[in-house]
């Protein structure tokens, strides 16, 4: 490396970069063992008020209040316990939230909502216990309640971080009307894994997407001014999840294993938690995996050095469901006393439905293996929350202002953003968009009349309330004057094909044919691993039947998580890619294929040719043997062709766009200059080059050529999305600081650098873009 160039270290191991600009486009005390009480040190260097959820307003109160606390209720307030939908307090289900609410040793219910249900056990808490402390509700929305948005992946293929917002603000607002305090969203797991279910929660494999996407979410759920907005009746606490590393679990299976370099951790996993942080987020949640053989929830290096160390995180750290518990399967505890003191030591202060802190805290805290100190930090941090919601001044929910169903404008919402989510993967011989003159419509495939179109943790009773609005419906009411008909050819798993000559028959009578085929809402998600990843069953076989006929018909994919379409793709004129819709999915499907909207959505994740490609991306290192199609001795596979199916960053347009390139203010900047806060404008030129409106994602890639630790070949660090009318054209700028052009190094504890050096700056309309700049940083 020597010669090459010098390189300049411009943070400490240990420090934070400075704030440069980054890419934009818009009781008494306890004896403790020393481990006890190093982790006591630790509790009290992070307590001070941090960017968490806006602390340092009620810490006299919170003060006064831990004096009055008796052990068994700071523990108490560490537990947080599910609740059944059915029933009332002290209900089937409900039992030992109800005696531990009463008993005053309760700080958090999940899974709790409805106004009625959560007033009668606040009132409980609030107003038969000693201290009369306020419960906090949680619930898992994560893509809408009543109204259900499009899933977060399909979210993220906007390229569009108000469409984040949107579903945070109407979600917020419906969940807050029913006494629910907390959401645990966004989920902002970076992830390399199509064969992972959980891929439908996120915003797909790059980490400054998700970043900007996440942070969007946070401010949107809880309000702008740092989490000072979370009392208000439409805000929610956020809670970023999981930390960290979930995203990459060995063969894409929930729960799996994950090995990751110092590196690798900070600069692909970290920076959406980062973001968050700093945007404010309320709580952060603990992940299942390992991380290099030790348990997320049980990482002192990643909970307290990092988060709330490093990131002076004040907010609450929240175990995933029974994930204290289950450091002893993972072989880290030995028992619930074992996994209690790892976890609360390592920087979890809240425990989810299993019971181990609030069993085993006062014998471990009278045997010094956890200390007082910690014991009232993580208290100090759920109280912090409950003040800044509001809830000791208004611990109840107006029953009678609870939301009963989505309202025209939260519909019209849904069906805005499902669209501008679509990808238009492919469209031969501008075979769409449909024209609305047409006579006859042939829907078929198993998902053309289905309402299985909300997505992977849709809201339990969502379905009941508000149903999906079907493809076939949203068709009818786009062309109410053509005759559409509907034959599903084969079921949702593909195992019955049967009617697939039903199917053909149909679309032989139509002008035109809408194949709709894809994956049922439960095959993505939570515990929703696949390893083949194609369309199930015999759905390929209605494609390949419906392309004989020889009629006109384009190919509609719902679905969670990216597909390997197979050899149907040589046969379909045209492909949309529009995911698990929610609510209004039908009509913005409708909407899409006939024209009203003009899809501009990029895919979030690469689309392999094969599962036998995975983990395939388009942020990989470089190799020794790069590609070369004719040298056999270098990085490929014999049966497939080079790269992916569809590339991270594609999609297509009913119009046509050109980007040039791009263009630097400077061609050099030093490295001491970046780390001071200096930037480099980049700008781009884009121009509607075809005949009708449309939307274009400028997308900005940099490269750096030579470093200490081997970088990606690309990394996304800009985006934009801009609508042109037909014929104009404008310049997007970005800016380019230190957070763009460095990176963190393998040391332990951390350490980031801004090298001198060579840097290609890419510009254009996905990750395959070729127009480039060249950077000199000295």
């Amino acid at each position: 490396m020597s010669g090459v160039r010098r390189r300049s270290l411009l943070a400490a191991a240990g420090g934070t970069v400075a704030a440069g600009a980054v890419a934009t486009t818009t009781g008494a005390a306890q004896a403790a063992t020393p481990a006890a009480a190093a982790e006591g040190a630790r509790a009290g260097a992070a307590t001070a008020p941090g960017p968490g959820a806006g602390g340092g307003r009620h810490e006299r109160e919170i003060t006064a209040l831990l004096r009055r606390m008796t052990v068994e209720e700071k523990l108490g307030q560490l537990q947080q316990l599910p609740w059944s939908y059915e029933t009332g307090p002290g209900g089937g289900g409900t039992e030992e939230a109800t005696r531990a609410a009463r008993e005053g040793r309760l700080g958090s219910v999940l899974s709790i909502y409805g106004g009625k249900s959560n007033n009668a056990l606040q009132k409980i808490a609030v107003e038969e216990t000693r201290l009369g402390i306020p419960l906090v509700y949680g619930f898992d929305i994560i893509h809408g309640m009543w109204t259900t948005f499009p899933v977060p992946l399909a979210q993220a293929a906007s390229f569009d971080p108000e469409v984040a917002a949107t579903d945070a603000r109407v979600s917020a607002a419906e969940a807050r009307s029913h006494g629910i305090h907390w959401t645990f969203a966004p989920m902002m797991d970076v992830t390399h894994e199509p064969r992972w279910g959980r891929i439908a929660e996120g915003s797909g494999e790059d980490p400054y997407l998700t970043a900007k996407l996440a942070e969007a979410k946070v401010v949107a759920y809880q309000g702008t001014a740092k989490g000072r907005d979370l009392r208000a009746k439409d805000k929610l606490a956020a809670c970023a999840k999981h930390f960290v590393a979930y995203g990459g679990a060995e063969g894409g299976r929930d729960y799996n294993t994950v090995v990751v370099s110092e590196s690798q951790l900070r600069n692909h996993y970290l920076p959406p938690f980062k973001a968050a942080v700093e945007a404010g987020c309320a709580t952060v949640m603990a992940s299942f995996n390992t991380i290099n053989g030790v348990p997320a929830h049980a990482n002192t290096h990643t909970l307290t050095e990092i988060l709330k160390e490093e990131w002076n995180f004040d907010g609450v750290v929240v175990s995933d469901w029974t994930g204290v518990q289950e450091l002893i399967p993972h072989g880290f505890a030995a028992d619930g006393s074992e996994a209690a003191r790892l976890g609360l030591n390592a920087g979890v202060d809240m425990e989810m439905t299993s019971t181990h802190l609030v069993t085993n805290g006062k014998k471990l805290l009278r045997g010094g293996k956890i200390s007082e100190r910690r014991l009232d930090d993580a208290v100090r941090r759920i109280l912090r929350l409950k003040y800044e919601l509001g809830l000791f001044e208004n611990p109840y929910v107006d029953e009678a202002a609870v939301s009963q169903g989505p309202t025209p404008a939260a519909r019209k919402a849904a069906r805005d953003t499902a669209a501008r989510s679509m990808v238009l993967l492919k469209n031969d011989r501008k075979a769409l968009p449909l024209a609305t003159s047409v006579r006859s419509v042939a829907v078929v495939g198993p998902f053309g009349d289905s309402d299985d179109l909300l997505g992977a943790w849709a809201f339990p009773f969502a379905a009941k309330k508000a149903p999906a609005v079907s493809v076939l419906k949203g068709i009818r009411a786009a062309v109410p004057g053509a005759e559409v008909t509907y034959a599903p050819g084969v079921d949702a798993d593909g195992k019955d094909t049967g009617a697939i000559h039903k199917a053909v028959d149909a679309a032989k009578a139509a002008d035109v044919t809408v194949v709709v085929v894809g994956e049922a809402s439960a095959l993505s998600g939570e515990a929703a691993a696949r390893a083949d990843i194609s369309l199930p069953g015999g759905q390929e076989r209605l494609i390949t039947a419906i392309a004989a006929t020889g009629k006109p018909f384009v190919v509609v994919l719902v679905n969670g998580r990216p597909l390997t379409v197979g050899d149907w793709l040589g046969s379909a004129p045209a492909v949309l890619e529009a995911w698990h819709g929610g609510t209004e999915a039908g009509n913005a499907v409708a909407d899409v294929l006939f024209g009203k909207v003009n899809p501009g959505g990029k895919l979030p994740v690469t689309f392999p040719r094969s599962a036998g490609q995975i983990p395939i991306y388009y942020n990989h290192e470089s190799t020794g043997r790069p590609y070369d199609p004719d040298n056999k001795y270098t990085s490929k596979y014999l049966d497939l062709p080079d790269g992916p199916e569809f590339a991270f960053g594609h999609g297509l347009s009913y119009t046509t766009f050109e980007t040039g390139a791009p263009v630097l203010g400077r061609g050099s900047v030093s490295a001491r200059a970046l780390y001071g806060g200096d930037t480099v404008e980049v700008a781009v030129s884009v121009t509607n080059t075809g005949d009708r409106e449309g939307d274009e994602v400028v997308q900005l890639y940099v490269h750096d050529k030579f470093a200490g630790v081997v970088q990606p070949v690309r990394k996304l660090r800009g985006f934009r999305r801009v609508t042109l009318a037909a014929g104009r054209s404008t310049t997007v700028r970005f800016q380019l600081g230190a957070d763009d052009l460095g990176y963190w190094t393998n040391a332990a504890d951390g350490a980031f650098v801004v090298e001198a050096g060579d840097f290609d700056i890419y510009a254009g309309t996905s990750s395959t873009a070729t127009a480039k700049a060249a950077l000199k940083v000295t």
